[in-house]
């Protein structure tokens, strides 16, 4: 009799993916590892015969990603762990980006998501079981110049994944958003794309490089084991930030808006709505 989990994960070929991919293997459990390119995972299967299906899938092709679903529930029977994890990202202010970029970048990082899980919610409706985890940023409280299209994209799936907690918790299925601190996943190198650099941003570029160093961050395997913890708890969190320095970043951040609000209370008082 076969035990344990079974996931479908996108961007399941490198990063976070990819961590994600081996830590539930090695758990003993079951994976449909989605990606556009599926290579890097030959070894991976080889090595867990029978536990692992690669699936080649851009997640921005609705009609792909549903034809991709019924794949990954007939090769394992069902579904219990979905990650939306599959992304990119745009580096440049919004001046610089051009319409192709921005939809292109939108139909990855937010869409993407969308139409995972437009396609796994009614198997995990059919059985009244099962987890969406949504793979977001702790940068989404608040945008951050060079880098405002990642984080609209992963607010906008933030928002859209509240709405989507309350709709399925009362059959049964539970919504994480699942709010990644940074880490060393190549996110900055393979998943980028850069606009065209306008030369009156150059000042305020450099001040951002010299404030982020060049430190990437610890392995995104030391994420691993929270993914797996937070995939068995019975009464999951519906926001849950990973990673200790990005909590403590967070809680900074949400106590300068707080004092923020209350510096121009007065104001917003004045309007009775």
């Amino acid at each position: 009799m076969t035990t344990g989990k079974v996931w479908f994960i996108t961007g399941a070929s490198r990063g976070l993916g990819r961590a994600f991919t081996e830590a539930a293997l090695e758990a003993g459990d079951r994976v449909v590892a989605a990606a556009r390119h599926v290579e890097p995972l030959a070894e991976l299967a080889e090595r867990h015969p029978g536990r692992l299906v690669p699936l080649p899938l851009d997640v921005s092709d609705r009609a792909a990603v549903h034809e991709a679903v019924e794949r990954a529930v007939a090769a394992f029977g069902h579904l219990d762990v979905v990650v939306n994890n599959a992304g990119g990202l745009l580096y440049g202010m919004v001046e610089e980006a051009t319409e192709e970029q921005v939809r292109a970048h939108l139909d990855v990082n937010f869409f993407g998501a969308l139409w995972v899980s437009q396609a796994v919610i009614p198997h995990l409706r059919k059985r009244g079981a099962g987890r969406i985890l949504q793979v977001t940023s702790m940068g989404t409280s608040g945008g951050m110049a060079s880098v405002g299209f990642y984080g609209a994209g992963k607010a906008a799936l933030d928002s859209l994944s509240e709405a989507l907690a309350m709709e399925l918790e009362p059959i049964g299925v539970k919504v994480t958003i699942v709010q990644m601190g940074g880490y060393d996943t190549g996110l900055f190198t393979a998943g980028t794309t850069a606009t065209a650099p306008l030369p009156a941003y150059e000042p305020l570029r450099a001040k951002l490089a010299e404030m982020w160093g060049d430190d990437a961050g610890p392995a995104a395997s030391t994420a691993a084991p929270v993914i797996l913890e937070l995939a068995s708890l019975p009464e999951p969190p519906r926001r849950l930030i990973v990673g200790g320095a990005s909590y403590d970043m967070v809680q900074q951040m949400d106590r300068a808006r707080t004092e923020l609000y209350q510096a121009w209370e007065h104001l917003s008082r004045q309007a009775p709505g």
